[in-house]
């Protein structure tokens, strides 16, 4: 499973998803894209197997992931302090990869119905959701 984990910003979200499926699933693949270059950083120290930085690399990346996972940020243009162009929204958003999206509520984009959970608790989400996708293969 090609898995790609898109953040941006400092990148914190997507180094404790990183290091939790590599701990969970150390031999699947993960590609981690940066909005900027310390989030990708922060993500690559998590264990993540390669790694790029910008727009591009969203739009490229995107086409071959079998799962996308990032903040809801990653789907709407202009989210994370402006980080996510219109172009990289749609390359997410248009995708054939599963996106599993982590709702956190920043940056004036709230998910109602979604209790405030921790991010320790989203990401034990995410690998619940990772497990799903993977016996459904």
């Amino acid at each position: 499973m090609n898995i790609l984990v898109i953040d941006a910003q400092g990148g914190g979200i997507g180094r404790q998803v990183i290091s939790a499926i590599k701990g969970a699933y150390p031999h699947e693949t993960v590609i981690a894209v940066g909005a900027n270059s310390a989030a990708t950083s922060a993500m690559l120290k998590a264990g993540a197997d390669q790694a790029a930085t910008g727009e591009n690399a969203v739009v490229v990346c995107s086409r071959s992931a079998d799962v996308i996972i990032g903040p809801v940020g990653i789907v709407i243009a202009d989210a994370l302090l402006g980080e996510i162009t219109p172009r990289m929204a749609v390359a997410v958003g248009q995708s054939p990869a599963k996106r599993v999206l982590i709702p956190v509520n920043h940056c004036d984009n709230i998910i109602i119905g979604v209790p405030d959970l921790t991010i320790s608790n989203l990401i034990q989400g995410v690998l619940e959701e990772l497990k799903a996708i993977s016996i459904k293969r």
